[in-house]
């Protein structure tokens, strides 16, 4: 069996800065770190190779410094790294990252192997459009499970996977053929700790680096700001709440005087809510 993780490298959020002018997030001078919902993708990928056998691969694109998130992810355990990068990727958008990955997973294809899983995290912490995935799935034509909270069972001599994916109401249990591309819900597990032979093995371990020439896109139009149909207009903190919140004590002991206490409260701070709410009522 053959997994493929991709990976992002993303500024902490903790640290963010946004440009003053460009409205585009400052990246310079910013520590970075593997995306966090990537990890939940990539912890999954490692128990299914443990359990069925097989090679995980993780994948990112972005500046020669990504290399150190592949590495990390190798002393995770991770079996082999590709990093995609060239000058041409810089501005990508979604569209455009999902075209450049989609090359790059079918050269992993050629070069060591078809997937039967590709993994993505849910979305990444500096865009969080949760369009990547899917937007690989489009394009390498893969059966698409998106926001999973669980693996239930994997059947390769049958070539499929069922999941439970957390859905508005409830949770939906699906299944369906390999090869598939799955995103991962964060909360799903818990990353493991790299064994000492691992971070020997990642810390002398050659990161295979493609350009664009390398992982076989011959179109740069479809890479990049060229490639990037969509433009961030403005970003910006949302302001902070004039109002403060309102400390209710509660009934001791008592949940109905308790709950009688919050009403009163609420009608005390909105007096339109209680006569919105007897209209409601007197018209049913």
């Amino acid at each position: 069996m053959h997994i493929v993780v991709c990976l992002k490298q993303v500024p902490d959020s903790a640290q963010i800065r946004v440009h003053p002018v460009t409205n585009t997030i400052m990246r310079q001078g910013v520590p970075t770190v593997i995306n966090p919902y990537d990890l939940f993708a990539l912890e999954e990928a490692l128990r299914l190779r443990d359990a069925h056998g097989g090679q995980v691969t993780v994948l990112t694109m972005g500046p020669p410094m990504a290399s150190d998130s592949l590495r990390k992810a190798l002393a995770y355990g991770a079996d082999r790294a590709v990093l995609l990068t060239d000058r041409f990727f810089a501005g990508s958008d979604t569209l455009a990252t999902s075209f450049a990955l989609s090359a790059a997973i079918a050269k992993v294809s050629q070069t060591f192997g078809a997937p039967d899983i590709v993994f993505t995290g849910k979305q990444t912490i500096d865009g969080d459009t949760a369009q990547v995935g899917p937007g690989i799935a489009k394009r390498l034509d893969l059966l698409q499970l998106t926001y999973v909270a669980r693996i239930a069972e994997l059947d390769l001599a049958g070539r499929s996977i069922t999941v439970e994916r957390r859905a508005e109401g409830g949770v939906q249990v699906l299944r369906t053929r390999l090869p598939c591309l799955i995103t991962m819900l964060e909360g799903t597990n818990e990353m493991r700790r790299g064994s000492m032979a691992d971070a020997l093995r990642a810390a002398r371990a050659e990161v295979v680096t493609w350009s664009a020439a390398d992982a076989g896109i011959e179109d740069l139009t479809k890479c990049g700001l060229r490639g990037s149909p969509t433009v961030v207009k403005r970003v910006f903190a949302p302001a902070a709440r004039a109002e403060t919140a309102q400390m209710v004590p509660p009934a001791e002991r008592d949940a109905a005087a308790s709950a009688e206490v919050l009403i009163d409260a609420l009608f005390t701070r909105a007096p339109a809510l209680e006569a919105d709410l007897a209209r409601l009522a007197a018209g049913y």
